[in-house]
């Protein structure tokens, strides 16, 4: 399977400077020509639609290829919300920027446009003559309004008027009463009218927001069904009944549209107080600039035109959908119906042995350090690190960074019990972790109500590294545990994401980790750092610097990288001269890759693989060969600028022999996919990998699955 070849990329960054490496051959070509990346955003484009494709893929239960396609919904929604609106501020104030691929943010908006609207109305194809037609026949209908049973049609009436028409506020569109501010991404209906109001005002024309606090989607009691799981829309119960809305007048027609707006938030620098400046940039967030009109195919064109003017949009942001424009709101599916067969098996969390024979688990961490990957292994083992620790006598202080942890959160209660208990706690949060901001700031405050110190890190540069400081009294010493990790401290996230977490008292990392607290929570020259790489100092360049080691090595040199991007200008470079050094180079990216690989003379030596499955791929891995002494980091840093330049990031040496081990295992076990992945081609394409005719289908993830739960 493929995907159209796209162009390359649009970001900013710092090109390193070609060093001077022993067996580098003679540049074979201008390194930084455009032609050698791909488009960011189109490359973006492209992961979505991987995800799209899992809906058609029947290795998957039913109920969750519906969810895949959800999830394009989902990732759509923010690349509009955030990408494509950035490239319309930077063409709105004059501020283009043009990356390695040397496109103008007016091409690529109009390479998106021709891009999206493909994969979208690829999207309602699978709806509607795939996926629709397989839920009935497993008994499960989205029952439409032509075909409700009379008893069916009784009871969506009582319904709205029980539930719908108390909350529902439609505006007549008149002089006194202009055009709505709609909420982003909110489902609205567009009603033409005919007729005189009580006030003898004949508008035509009326806007009718559908409540947020509704569901998108409703359960019909068994009793006016034949059996089987039958759900009804909201929208449909609506159209409907859009006549109570509006009694006395005739409603010629009533048709759903959404607006997507700009989402990102845009914090000046020199703010004196950061939680109080971002709850306001919150407030505007639902409002921001119109990107996106989605509308019923239905709908009259002169009503298309009126909407598109009302949001200052052109054609190319409109997207004529045959089917709800919030499919986003169908993952509630999942919930309405009971069916585990149509769903993934469940799965029980491994705990190592060495965790599971210490009832302590500070004992087992002194017994040598502890490497779990999630959700294979089980996320408790960090929890319990934290909840022993709060109630532990000997344990006299906590530090750690917060950058998603979930409104539920064990881990935020620990913190909390800790404080209470007279422990001195820390908690770094970062307030601008996109789309949790509210949630963090309200975490902010009930942490600091418990006694927590609470610091937000520092202006201009997020705060993404992902740690735990616990210091305890043994033998009349301070010992430092740590966890250091590549994702977030959130439990249910850590049962859909990969990722690792590492536990160690290892007294240099203990001693690192202290210094970068200290960094985050004072002020002061940056500290001398042992084994521990961290941005935005010295992770950028020490990654550069191995990269070119291994290039030393020549054909000898190996790299293997586990990442969710990569897009930063001097991480690629580095890469292609390794690779015209000879290094074998294989990169697991899942998402956005600029890069161009197999292309002779500049990097016919380098690989590129995105598995996308049942479970979110987002650990990151550096493995360097080493001329044949591995050395491997894991890190909370993708290859790209924003992380590598602008943001607090840590990657950590993980060097136990049997560790250093296992970590190659898993990232064979990914180079190995033949079902799961997909292989980026020269010319921008991607190609899924199919067993051949003879071959076992090997399914990185499930193997995975497979040998942890069996320890």
């Amino acid at each position: 399977m493929s995907v159209s070849p796209v162009p390359a990329v649009s970001h900013q960054g710092e090109v390193a400077a070609v060093p001077d490496v022993e067996g580098l051959p003679e540049q074979v070509q201008d390194l930084t020509a455009s032609e050698n990346y791909f488009n960011r955003e189109l490359s973006h484009l492209q992961f979505n639609y991987r995800v799209l494709q899992q809906a058609l893929d029947e290795h998957h239960p039913l109920i969750n290829r519906l969810i895949f396609l959800c999830i394009f919904s989902s990732n759509m929604d923010e690349f509009f919300e955030i990408r494509v609106a950035g490239l319309r501020q930077q063409m709105k104030y004059g501020r283009e920027i043009v990356g390695p691929d040397g496109m103008l943010p007016e091409q690529v908006l109009a390479e998106i446009s021709s891009v999206a609207h493909e994969y979208i109305s690829e999207q309602y194809d699978i709806l509607n003559n795939v996926l629709i037609p397989e839920l009935e026949q497993q008994n499960i209908h989205f029952v439409r309004r032509r075909d409700w049973t009379p008893a069916q049609a009784e009871w969506v009436r009582q319904y709205f008027e029980d539930e719908i028409l108390p909350v529902v506020n439609p505006i007549g569109l008149d002089p006194s009463h202009p055009f709505p501010r709609l909420v982003n991404k909110s489902l609205n209906f567009i009603v033409e009218l005919d007729g005189k109001d009580a006030f003898g005002r004949e508008t035509g024309m009326a806007i009718v927001p559908a409540p947020r606090s509704l569901p998108r989607l409703v359960r019909l009691p068994d009793e006016v069904c034949d059996g089987g799981d039958n759900l009804v829309f909201l929208s449909s119960m609506i159209h409907a009944h859009a006549d109570e809305l509006f009694p006395g007048m005739e409603v010629k027609g009533c048709y759903q549209f959404r607006l997507t707006r700009n989402a990102d938030l845009e914090l000046e620098d020199g703010l004196e107080d950061l939680a109080s400046a971002l709850r306001g940039e919150l407030l505007s967030r639902r409002f921001g600039d119109g990107v996106r009109l989605e509308v019923a195919d239905n709908c009259p064109e002169e009503l298309v035109q009126f909407l598109l003017h009302q949001f200052g949009l052109s054609e190319r942001d409109l997207y004529k959908v045959h089917g709800p424009v919030n499919l986003t709101r169908l993952m509630a599916v999942e919930g309405l119906v009971s069916r585990p067969e149509l769903n993934y098996p469940g799965f029980s969390p491994a705990v190592p042995k060495q965790i599971r024979n210490n009832e302590v688990i500070f004992d087992a961490i002194r017994e040598k350090p502890i490497l779990l990957l999630h959700p294979y292994e089980s996320f408790t083992p960090v929890i319990d690190f934290l909840r022993q620790a709060a109630k532990d006598p000997q344990v006299l202080a906590i530090r750690q960074t917060l950058y998603r942890a979930g409104a539920d959160s064990e881990i935020v209660e620990a913190l909390m019990d800790a404080a209470r208990r007279g422990k001195e706690v820390t908690a770094v949060i970062e307030l601008r972790a996109r789309f949790d901001e509210a949630e963090n700031l309200e975490l902010a405050s009930r942490l600091q109500e418990s006694g927590v110190v609470v610091v937000y890190g520092v202006v201009g540069y997020k705060t993404h590294a992902k740690m735990i400081l616990i210091v305890r009294r043994e033998e009349g010493r301070l010992r430092r545990y740590v966890h250091l990790g590549t994702g977030n401290y959130h439990a249910r996230n850590a049962r859909v994401y990969t990722d690792y977490s590492f536990l160690s008292a290892d007294d240099a990392l203990g001693d690192d980790v202290n210094k970068l607290f200290q960094q985050l929570t004072g002020m002061g020259k940056t500290l001398k750092i042992k084994k521990l790489f961290h941005a935005p100092f010295t992770l950028h360049r020490r990654l550069i610097e191995l990269i070119d080691r291994e290039a030393s090595y020549g054909e000898q040199g190996h790299l293997t990288f586990k990442m969710n991007a990569l897009t930063d200008p001097g991480v690629m470079l580095a890469l292609y001269r390794a690779s015209q050094a000879g290094v074998k180079i294989d990169l697991i990216v899942r998402g956005i890759c600029c890069l161009r690989p197999g292309v002779p003379g500049l990097s016919e030596n380098i690989h590129v693989r995105s598995i996308v499955g049942r479970f979110l791929e987002h650990s990151r891995v550096y493995w360097f060969g080493n001329n044949g002494k591995p050395e491997v980091f894991c890190s909370s840093a993708d290859g790209m600028v924003r992380n590598l330049v602008n943001r607090v990031e840590v990657a950590f040496p993980v060097e136990e022999k049997d560790l250093i081990d296992r970590l190659r295992d898993d990232l064979d076990a990914c180079l190995r996919d033949n079902c799961q992945s997909w292989v980026l081609q020269p010319d921008g394409s991607y190609l899924q990998n199919q067993p051949a005719p003879d071959e076992e289908r090997f399914a990185s993830q499930l193997v995975l699955l497979e040998r942890l739960a069996a320890k």
